[in-house]
C-alpha cells in the first residue's frame, strides 16, 4: 500500500489544531511545520503525536517546500489548520493514490462565511500529490510546479474559511500587501482605470459568473470583500510606488 504524508502549516491555531489532526489520523505520517505559536499549538500537536518541526514564516512558498523535506511518505496531503477531512474525501484520497491514475489531485474547498458552506463560493487547488520532486512556486497563493494535468476529487474538503466579517477583510488585507509588493518588485504599475475597474471586474465574475448569488446575502457579502480586496492591493501598489519615488 502506499503510505500517504500529511503536512500542516501552523501559527497560533490552538482553537482549530486538535481537530484537524485527528481528521486526517488514517494517514501514515503527520507533520506540523509551526512558525513559532505563541499559544497553546506546539503542546497540543505535540501530545497527538505528530512528527513538529519549526520555521520562521517568510512565505507560504517556502514554508511548504521545507516541510516537505521531511516527508516520507508515497503521496503528500496539504491541509490547512481550519480545515477537516471528512469520511467520504478520506475514501476517495486513499483510492486515488492506490490507482495511479494521476499524480496530483485538485480539492474542492466550499468557503464557511456568516454560519454556512458557500457552495459556489468554492475554490478547486491542487493538495494531494505524489512525493515526486515537488516544488513550489510564488510567494502567495504559492503554487505546484505540476508536468502532467492533475485529476480532481469529487467530495469536499470542509473548510472553515473565515471566522467572522472582520476576519474574512482583514484576511484580504494581509494578501494584498503580499501581492502590492510581489507586483511592485516585478515593476508593474498601476492605473486609475486597474484601480477601479479591477474591482468592479471582479465582484461582477464572483457573484455573477460564478454563481454566488445562489449563496444568498453571505454570498452577495463575499462577493463585495473579494472586490474591496482587488481594490486593496491596487491602492497599496500605488503607495508603494509613492514610497520608491
Amino acid at each position: 500500500m502506499k503510505k500517504l504524508s500529511v503536512i500542516i502549516l501552523t501559527y497560533n491555531e490552538e482553537f482549530y489544531i486538535a481537530d484537524a489532526i485527528k481528521s486526517v489520523s488514517f494517514a501514515d505520517e503527520i507533520i506540523v511545520l509551526d512558525s513559532h505559536s505563541t499559544d497553546a499549538t506546539q503542546e497540543i500537536a505535540s501530545k497527538l503525536g505528530v512528527k513538529l518541526i519549526f520555521r520562521k514564516f517568510d512565505n507560504y512558498c517556502n514554508q511548504r517546500n521545507y516541510a516537505i523535506s521531511f516527508a516520507t511518505g508515497d503521496w503528500i496531503l496539504f491541509l490547512d489548520a481550519d480545515e477537516r477531512v471528512t469520511e467520504k474525501l478520506q475514501k476517495e484520497i486513499l483510492e486515488s493514490i492506490e490507482s495511479d491514475k494521476f499524480d496530483a489531485y485538485k480539492i474542492w474547498f466550499p468557503h464557511y462565511f456568516m454560519n454556512r458552506f458557500l457552495f459556489h463560493y468554492t475554490d478547486k487547488v491542487v493538495r494531494l500529490m505524489k512525493n515526486e520532486n515537488l516544488a513550489f512556486e510564488n510567494e502567495v497563493h504559492e503554487k505546484l510546479i505540476l508536468k502532467s494535468k492533475p485529476g480532481v476529487l469529487k467530495n469536499y474538503m470542509i473548510h472553515y474559511t473565515y471566522k467572522g466579517l472582520f476576519h474574512f477583510i482583514s484576511k484580504k488585507d494581509k494578501y494584498a500587501w503580499f501581492q502590492a509588493k510581489m507586483s511592485a518588485d516585478k515593476g508593474k504599475k498601476v492605473t486609475l482605470f486597474l484601480l477601479f475597474f479591477k474591482p468592479f471586474y471582479r465582484f461582477f465574475h464572483t457573484y455573477i459568473v460564478k454563481r454566488v448569488y445562489l449563496d444568498g446575502v453571505p454570498g452577495l457579502a463575499a462577493a463585495a470583500i473579494d472586490a474591496y480586496g482587488v481594490f486593496s492591493r491596487y491602492a497599496k501598489m500605488m503607495l508603494i510606488e509613492k514610497d520608491l519615488e
